[in-house]
């Protein structure tokens, strides 16, 4: 049986980030309709705000030193997930 993959997004509760992460998980879901099985949305603290696909680090605020675009977020699921799938418009060049 296939498994589809499972996102999940760990945010901070103490700061109050859970709009944030609910609207990164719609947009990955919208995205990726038939790529992904699960989005889950994971309380945390201490300013976390890191998301993985099936355990593999996608994106970490500590590390990256900012919140990622969402340009560059689903292309880095993406390359997980769909490796040849083209994103349209996020894919292209800011001065395309």
């Amino acid at each position: 049986m296939f498994r589809t993959p499972r996102v999940e997004i760990e945010y901070c509760t103490q700061c109050r980030w859970l709009l944030r992460a609910g609207w990164t998980a719609q947009e990955l879901l919208t995205t990726f309709v038939d790529e992904l099985g699960e989005v889950a949305l994971a309380p945390g603290t201490g300013g976390v705000f890191r998301v993985t696909v099936d355990d593999r680090l996608v994106w970490d605020r500590a590390a990256e030193g900012r919140f990622p675009e969402m340009k560059e977020l689903k292309q880095r699921v993406r390359d997980i997930v769909a490796p040849q799938r083209d994103l349209g418009h996020s894919d292209r060049a800011a001065d395309d």
